[in-house]
């Protein structure tokens, strides 16, 4: 089974809403995955707008 993800986010959701944008709209096809442990120390979430951690996925 795929697991969706947030469109707007891009973080893993495993409910009927997303727990950032309160979105809706999840896509279940997406390339590479980045885990954030501490966005605010994080390079990569500063270049990639993250502010919560979580899983996210690079590519929609």
């Amino acid at each position: 089974m795929a697991r969706k993800v947030c469109k707007k986010c891009k973080i893993f959701v495993e409910k009927d809403k997303c727990s950032i944008c309160g979105g809706n709209q999840f896509n279940d096809s997406w390339k590479g995955r980045i885990t954030i442990l501490n966005f605010e120390k994080s390079e990569i979430a500063g270049k990639m707008g993250i502010t919560v951690n979580g899983e996210y996925v690079l590519k929609i």
